[in-house]
């Protein structure tokens, strides 16, 4: 029997046993690492520089493509390293520091989304009150809210994870620090407090799935009564992109963690191929980016595409390749 108290590094799980598929595999996230580093780049600095694209909507797609990049960049460089070098060592500080930020933007990621959402509502539904609800000011509070919410349960579940005895070795079952994985080796006994706090976590996660369902009910109740074809396509067009990838990032996050196997090869984001966009969340795909309705609700300004073809090269995210 182990404990916490004796481990100074946990072993990650290998990606391979050749030195052939090693190199392969380092390749593998080199790409997918640079394609997100252009990508939510581009995005980044085309939303900073551009005045035009000063918006609700690109403030937080904005913050979005931060999270999405701090994902990337908590996981993926370690697994390069590992597949480059032959190794399977993370140390235990390392290892909470991974846990920590990887949940700090994935939980950062869902609240951000969440707030896109109302976004769109305010924009479909309540057209005339666009700048009152969602002013600068409105719009700071909203994601410094979704900051510290995730910071606070990036907190919580790393100090509580880390706390707990271990009793079944140092070795993780997945190709970064995961939650569900450190559990694993923890005594049976003490696994209930973290259990409980994740059951909490997903009851939030859940109440924002609610919020997200009922708002998209409202919009598209609002855009059928939209008398002419073209309103109703414009409408479509601002919250559609939104809702692919909210639905992307909620179905595979579900897929990966109910049922992901363990024996499937993993590749960057999150675990196995099943559960690899377990964690996926991004900003949206650039050339699906809507525009920024304007106070008649339906009508878009056209020079809001600017981004679209601005950064039409930029994958959805490395997450989701």
């Amino acid at each position: 029997m182990s404990n916490s108290s004796s481990i100074s590094h946990f072993l990650l799980l290998p990606l391979a046993d050749t030195r052939q598929l090693q190199l392969l595999n380092f390749c593998l996230f080199l790409g997918i690492f640079l394609a997100a580093l252009l990508g939510n780049g581009l995005i980044i600095g085309a939303v900073a520089c551009a005045h035009h694209l000063h918006s609700p909507m690109f403030f937080f797609l904005l913050h979005l493509a931060l999270t999405d990049l701090g994902s990337i960049l908590t996981t993926v460089p370690k697994a390069m390293h590992n597949s480059l070098w032959d190794t399977r060592n993370i140390s235990y500080e390392g290892c909470a520091a991974q846990l920590f930020l990887f949940v700090f933007f994935m939980s950062g990621d869902y609240s951000l989304l969440t707030i896109m959402c109302y976004d769109r509502y305010v924009s479909i539904c309540k057209p005339l009150h666009y700048g009152t609800l969602l002013g600068s000011r409105a719009c700071a509070h909203m994601a410094a809210a979704a900051w510290a919410s995730a910071f606070l349960n990036a907190l919580l579940h790393t100090a509580n994870t880390f706390s707990l005895p271990l009793c079944h070795g140092n070795a993780l079952g997945q190709f970064f620090c995961e939650i569900p994985h450190i559990l694993k080796l923890s005594c049976s006994y003490s696994k209930l407090r973290e259990v409980g706090i994740l059951a909490l976590s997903a009851c939030l996660g859940f109440g924002c799935f609610v919020f997200i369902v009922f708002s998209y009910l409202q919009i598209f109740r609002a855009v059928l009564r939209i008398p002419s074809e073209q309103g109703r396509h414009k409408a479509f067009s601002t919250c559609l992109p939104h809702l692919a990838v909210v639905s992307l990032f909620l179905s595979t996050g579900t897929f990966a963690y109910l049922k992901a196997p363990l024996h499937v090869l993993p590749i960057p984001g999150s675990g196995p191929v099943s559960s690899v966009l377990s964690g996926a969340s991004s900003p949206e795909p650039p050339d699906l980016q809507p525009e920024e309705p304007g106070a008649q609700g339906c009508s878009v300004d056209t020079d809001h595409w600017t981004i679209s073809e601005t950064l039409n090269c930029c994958p959805i995210s490395a997450n989701h390749l």
